[in-house]
């Protein structure tokens, strides 16, 4: 079989653990898929908070540098190596957030598989993976809108559809207005819940009532947001939350859900350490559900409800490959309403 040859390419590396100075665009030898391993162009990129941390070096001692980062990718399908089955020549492709994590619970073995973590990512012009790792995206989205699927929009399905086994009537709770939260809005509202979100902006705020938000609070302007939230439940709290800001945020969290409830903590944007009084979840009975991405399986399955319900993903800006440190720090500023894409050409 003729495998297409590629004599030099470029990549991101994260040097070491310095920060986004440490991300540096370098040159690498060809590569070619073996077997099972399938070769894709890679056409655009998505960033998430937890490249930021990979890049501070803050993402724990599984990440060995030089890594090319970044988890979220899409491509063309450029060659396959022998045996590959489920894929062919042409494709449009994602890669899995956990490239071992095909279907069942989250295990030991399986977290060590997470592209730009403990394993190279996606931030370079070609990509090689094993056919197993990837999923085919749906027809109606482009190269831009695929990318921002494996990490960001599999986490709010596994929290919301998975484990949440979300209903027509229930009060969901999102904080702030990036990826996981955007793309939570837009799952809940197609099973017909009822979403409360919060942001410091109102500008993001009317954004996200025309999403289909049916309550906006702004959490700078209104510092007690869980009481306004126990105010717009008439005082039962949301069924569930989507936490992402992490131990900075909990406490309020606990404080709007209602009795038997649940939580689901996915992010550490408001901080990873604070005192969190573990009563409330005794007393009100609550379900504290941590949720790390998905798997395979669930990636399949959302793709079906996207395409189903023709959902668009909510791109802030694309940036060109070569600004990808640019990219990167859009991305700490916090300026972004959904999320943010490196395009690579």
């Amino acid at each position: 079989m003729k495998i297409k040859k590629i004599k030099l390419m470029r990549i991101y590396q994260v040097e070491n653990g310095t920060g986004i100075d440490a991300l540096s665009l370098v040159d690498q030898p060809e590569i070619e898929p073996s077997y099972g391993q399938v070769l894709i162009k890679v056409r655009a990129t998505a960033l998430n908070y937890r490249d930021l941390v990979v890049a501070q070096g803050a993402y724990g001692p599984a990440v060995k540098y030089p890594l090319i980062p970044i988890s979220d990718g899409a491509g063309e399908v450029v060659a396959v190596g022998e045996g590959v089955t489920r894929v062919k020549v042409g494709d449009h492709v994602a890669g899995i957030f956990f490239q071992k994590w095909l279907d069942g619970t989250l295990t030991k073995e399986k977290i060590k598989s997470d592209l730009g973590g403990t394993i190279n990512g996606m931030l370079a012009e070609y990509v090689t993976l094993h056919e197993d790792g990837l999923v085919t995206l749906p027809e109606h989205l482009s190269y831009e809108e695929g990318a921002t699927l494996p990490c960001a929009a599999v986490t709010a399905w596994h929290a919301l559809m998975t484990q949440g086994k979300i209903t027509a009537g229930e009060r969901v709770l999102l904080l702030g207005t990036g990826g996981v939260s955007i793309f939570a809005l837009q799952l809940a509202k197609i099973y017909g819940a009822e979403v409360i979100i919060t942001s410091s902006s109102d500008e993001k705020l009317e954004r996200a009532q025309e999403l289909g938000a049916d309550a906006i609070i702004n959490y700078k302007t209104t510092p007690e947001w869980h009481k306004e939230v126990y105010k717009l439940t008439e005082r039962n709290g949301v069924d569930r939350v989507i936490e992402v800001g992490g131990a900075g945020t909990l406490a309020k969290s606990m404080q709007a859900v209602r009795v038997s409830g649940t939580i689901s903590l996915i992010g550490i944007l408001a901080g990873a350490k604070a005192e969190v009084n573990p009563l409330p979840v005794i007393m009100k009975n609550l379900n504290l559900q941590g949720i790390y991405v998905g798997s395979k399986d669930m990636f399949e399955s959302m793709n079906r409800a996207i395409s189903l319900h023709q959902i668009k993903p909510v791109i802030d800006r694309v940036f060109p490959f070569e600004e990808a440190r640019k990219a990167y720090s859009y991305l700490q500023s916090g300026a972004h309403f959904g999320k943010i894409v490196i395009k690579v050409d």
